[in-house]
């Protein structure tokens, strides 16, 4: 009924509304000018003299020149790192090297709001995100692992746990400290020490963090912070006393790391991409399925590994729950990250929105059909609309490749077996999801799906005391849980 019908019939139109931006205060954290490396407890220049500036990607807006780590400075983070490990840190009591896992959560929580607006501007994901998800499941992870630092020979008994030695870390840009906390914390927890590298384009809350190591009174070498590019990675990984490595990014990048460290003594964990099904049935209650599809999907503009990038609809809701979704999308909102009513922040780089953009094409080349929502961009930064794809072959391009972007492609099934057939029916296996009311068809696809997670009746949850990782092309390893610990553990 149009608004001119409503007052005609006596019914009162609705009043146009829109959200009151509510920014997060910008003033809270305040970068340095210039950051070097953390190197022995001590923030050092790059021996390189090499320097990069790191933005915004929300308005390219300049934030701080940053280091660019070669192959000297890794080696010297490395004896720092070998020299920590061998002259105190492996050898402290358990109780001990727990105290400063403590120290650390406790500091995080302390100094949440500022690390979730610096996470935000840095990385372009929504402050409410960054406040509500990104930082407490940090601080959950080292308050979780602390716990477990004296008690190793009880999570793996009959066994002699000892510490790894020193561990190379590198971590991606679409979770930063969540990702750094996942590497650090049970590093640390077994005896570990770390050289860690954060991503190019966000390094920023891994700088942060040196803080809460000197507050935290962490001992000099323990937790050492390399910044710089791809090449920066490679010397780390390649360094011949470098123990263990531990990756979370690409699963062209995973590839390359097994190439190098191959017929080296060096253990690995990856944790690669994904392309995960979300699988909807007839009997799933849809209104909680579209708020599962949405957040599986769209939480991070789409840059999760474990993304439900593949809805998989039971065939007899399919053109209900559509409209249910369309409508649903209509109602993001898309800008500021630092504005608490923002649902979908920036892309984090001008290379990845164009990779998302080169894809999008391709499945409206293919023959796929494209919605977006009629949200208004931002004229500065990179930015993508929420999209869905449908009349979506298994062939396609958007169907297989991970995109890593706010980008949905829905395909239909009639039976479980079929919807078990078309979710495994890719390269990857990281997660996926069903929604029904059926305990036993939850239990029944959860035995047939290859995926290292699979989420019942909701998506995207995460908690440290559960192991993630993923099978084939997603890596092998796990994070979370006592299985995160025995990748920094061997055994007498």
């Amino acid at each position: 009924m149009s608004d001119v019908a409503k007052r005609e019939s006596g019914v009162p139109a609705p009043l146009a509304w829109d959200y009151a931006p509510a920014p997060e205060a910008r003033d809270i954290v305040s970068f340095e000018t210039r950051y070097g490396l953390y190197i022995g407890g001590e923030h050092v220049e790059p021996r390189s003299g090499e320097w990069y500036a790191t933005i915004s990607p929300a308005n390219e807006e300049h934030l701080a020149e940053v280091a660019t780590a070669r192959a000297e400075d890794v080696d010297v983070a490395v004896q720092a790192a070998r020299e920590a490990f061998e002259n105190g840190w492996s050898a402290l009591r358990p109780a001990e090297r727990a105290k400063y896992l403590f120290r650390i959560a406790r500091i995080l929580l302390e100094r949440s709001r500022e690390f979730a607006v610096a996470e935000s501007l840095n990385s372009g994901k929504p402050i409410k995100e960054s406040r509500d998800v990104d930082l407490p499941i940090s601080a959950a992870h080292f308050f979780y692992y602390a716990g477990w630092a004296d008690k190793l020979e009880y999570a793996f008994p009959n066994r002699r746990p000892r510490p790894v030695g020193v561990t190379g870390q590198i971590i991606p840009w679409n979770f930063p400290l969540l990702m750094l906390a996942w590497k650090i914390a049970p590093a640390l927890a077994c005896g570990n020490t770390v050289v860690l590298k954060p991503s190019h384009t966000t390094p920023l809350t891994a700088l942060l963090f040196t803080e809460v190591c000197r507050q935290a009174e962490v001992p000099p070498g323990v937790v050492n912070i390399v910044t710089g590019d791809g090449q920066t990675g490679a010397e780390l990984v390649r360094h011949p006393d470098v123990d263990k490595i531990a990756f979370t990014g690409s699963t062209e990048v995973g590839k390359e790391i097994q190439r190098a460290i191959a017929g080296t003594s060096k253990r690995l964990t990856l944790e690669l991409g994904g392309k995960a099904a979300n699988i909807v049935f007839d009997d799933a209650a849809l209104d909680q399925a579209v708020e599962g599809i949405i957040n599986g999907i769209y939480f991070n503009q789409g840059e999760v590994c474990c993304a439900g990038s593949r809805l998989l609809v039971q065939e007899s809701i399919y053109e209900q729950l559509i409209v249910k979704l369309k409508r649903r999308m209509e109602t993001l909102r898309v800008g500021d990250p630092l504005d608490k009513n923002t649902d979908i922040g920036a892309i984090n780089s001008r290379e990845q929105l164009e990779k998302i953009a080169e894809l999008v094409a391709s499945g409206e080349e293919e023959g796929a059909e494209i919605f977006q929502p009629s949200c208004a961009l931002p004229e500065r930064g990179f930015w993508f609309r929420p999209t869905v794809f449908t009349n979506v072959a298994q062939s396609y391009r958007i169907a297989q490749e991970e995109i890593f972007g706010p980008v949905l492609s829905v395909l239909t099934f009639r039976t479980p077996e079929e919807a078990v057939e078309k979710a495994n029916n890719t390269a990857y296996g990281l997660s996926a999801g069903v929604w029904t009311e059926k305990g036993s068809r939850i239990l029944w696809m959860a035995e047939r799906l290859r995926a290292g997670v699979v989420w019942a009746n909701t998506f995207n949850r995460f908690d440290p005391a559960s192991p993630f990782g993923g099978y084939k092309e997603s890596g092998f390893g796990r994070e979370g849980g006592r299985h995160g610990l025995e990748p920094y553990l061997r055994f007498d």
